[in-house]
């Protein structure tokens, strides 16, 4: 199976269709991430199915829980994961990519420009600087696929949301526990709107994501 094969079919596995011109933007940007690899640390990942299974379709699994013509924030972008895949299947999407490492910033834009994709912008900066330019309280969904403790992670999404949104957190298998062991605090504050247990297509890596909102 060819790289553009092992994308479609895991795509639609995780109920999404991948056209022909979003395949091509695809492999466009797998060209890209591995060129710019050789130069720069984007990602531990090398070959082909890799990339495709652990980084394109996991930030595709995010998609269908990001409404059409919505506003989005990705905290922590690294090489542009999940927005700008979410971006290509989801060309009404206006995305904004947060990373603080200037040389992946600088891949993206690249990525953004090579593609022609519009409305897409990538910011160098960290979410817990209040001079990073981004509008606080203007985003429908924040997402972010970081490790780390969930409390901490919703502290550094909250302020971005708009009266209605939602963070979309990405994790492992334990995701459902994680909530769970959240604390208090966090359940005051947030509410568990829903939760999608999967395994991503041919690798079978297990996935969770939590989407909450303000309680």
């Amino acid at each position: 199976m060819n790289p553009g094969e092992l994308l479609c079919e895991g795509a639609l596995r995780l109920g999404v269709e991948i056209t022909p011109s979003m395949a091509g933007l695809f492999m466009r940007y797998l060209s890209e991430l591995k060129a710019w690899n050789r130069k720069i640390n984007l990602t531990s990942l090398r070959e082909d199915s890799d990339i495709i299974i652990g980084h394109f379709l996991d930030s595709i699994s995010a998609a269908p829980f990001v409404p059409a013509g919505s506003r989005l924030l990705d905290i922590g972008s690294g090489a542009g994961f999940p927005g700008i895949p979410i971006k290509i299947v989801s060309p009404s999407v206006d995305v904004t990519l947060l990373e603080s490492v200037h040389k992946k910033v600088m891949f993206m834009r690249e990525v953004i420009r090579a593609l022609g994709l519009d409305g897409v912008t990538a910011v160098w900066g960290r979410a817990e600087d209040e001079r990073n330019g981004i509008e606080r309280r203007g985003f429908d969904r924040v997402v972010t696929r970081a490790v780390g403790p969930i409390p901490d992670i919703l502290r550094l999404c909250e302020p971005y949301l708009a009266p209605g949104g939602r963070v979309i957190l990405m994790r492992g298998q334990r995701g459902g526990d994680e909530w769970e062991e959240a604390g208090a605090g966090v359940m005051k504050r947030f509410r568990l709107a829903e939760q999608s247990e999967f395994k991503l297509p041919i690798g079978g890596q297990s996935r969770v994501i939590l989407t909450v909102e303000r309680a």
